[in-house]
């Protein structure tokens, strides 16, 4: 299931490394693509979609519905 975040506070690549580990461990065998300039964060993962907004609000950023 392919699911759109949008997630603010990223600035660099530590940050996108970040938030792809956090999705990665909700769900190892998820399939994240980051578009930093865009803040949007696309992951295809059958977990819930709170687990994975909730995994990535925990590394410190924040996540919106995407637009």
């Amino acid at each position: 299931m392919l699911q759109t975040f949008t997630v603010t506070g990223m600035t660099c690549g530590h940050c996108e490394r970040a938030v792809q580990q956090a999705v990665l461990q909700a769900d190892p065998q998820a399939k994240v693509h980051i578009d930093r300039p865009q803040n949007r964060v696309t992951v295809d993962s059958e977990v819930q979609r709170a687990t994975l907004a909730q995994a990535i609000a925990e590394e410190g950023y924040a996540v919106s519905e995407a637009a």
